[in-house]
């Protein structure tokens, strides 16, 4: 069996954002680059499965829709132990052009399971997973909290109202994961490191497809008021201003 998992190239989440092009893009200047959260467990989950050798999963493949730049982040991928990626040499636009790249690389490529971060931690749009899916006419399983294989059957669960679901699928299948997939992503070792280097990434160029979004403009959001301090005997204060400033009572 081989697994993929999707991955996104996002800012730190400590990462000041800041607009250009007249608020259009996003100012890129000094911004540090990390895999997506939910991608980067989506990965270690992928790499635990294949641990156990009764799983029957040869290999983790990592792809990702994006330029050259992106490639340090994808060599960590490659660190934290998958065995091989894949890289579109194109610009995500949107979902849909992201998701039709993705369909072409499993369609030349032929996995079994492939792994889908909910969202993603810069545009949280939670669209990719269930666009590949339907690209690729086969199952989705979204709101994944674990994901194992039995005698090379996955077996899944969800989250659902009130408790949780346990299912299993034919492969392939699209995962769609989300928190509790992994207890903490895998660190990558120095020895994971220098194996990176030599570890290939295939490069695909794009297939024609065009974009069916667009951005207008960005905007961030309105500063945060300064803190007020009310003095724990001051009830009567307090509640003041929780009537007439954030109209919380």
């Amino acid at each position: 069996m081989k697994i993929l998992v999707c991955i996104s190239n996002v800012p730190d989440t400590t990462t000041k954002v800041k607009f250009t092009d007249g608020d259009t893009k996003l100012d890129t200047a000094g911004i540090q680059w990390v895999i997506n959260p939910w991608d980067e467990l989506s990965l270690t989950r992928a790499l635990e499965i294949k641990d156990d050798a009764s799983s029957g999963v040869k290999s983790v493949t990592v792809a990702h829709v994006g330029p050259v730049t992106a490639e340090p982040t994808i060599r960590k991928a490659l660190a934290i132990g998958a065995d091989s990626a894949i890289r579109v040499n194109a610009e995500p636009s949107d979902a849909y052009f992201v998701a039709a790249q993705l369909a072409e690389v499993v369609k030349q490529e032929q996995f079994d399971i492939i792994m889908c971060g909910i969202e993603s931690s810069d545009y949280n749009g939670s669209m990719v997973g269930s666009m590949l899916a339907e690209m690729l006419n086969i199952p989705s399983i979204s709101a994944v909290s674990n994901l194992k294989v039995e005698n090379e059957k996955p077996i899944v669960t969800r989250e659902i109202d009130g408790g949780k679901e346990v299912v299993s699928t034919s492969t392939p299948f699209v995962a769609i994961v989300q928190k509790g997939i992994a207890k903490e992503p895998r660190i990558a070792a120095m020895r994971g490191i220098m194996m990176a280097r030599s570890k290939p990434i295939k490069l695909y160029e794009p297939v024609a497809v065009d974009a069916l979004t667009s951005y207008k403009k960005f905007e961030l959001p309105e500063a945060r008021p300064a803190c007020k301090f009310v003095d724990a005997e001051n009830a009567k204060d307090l509640i003041a201003l929780l009537q007439s400033e954030t109209k919380l009572i």
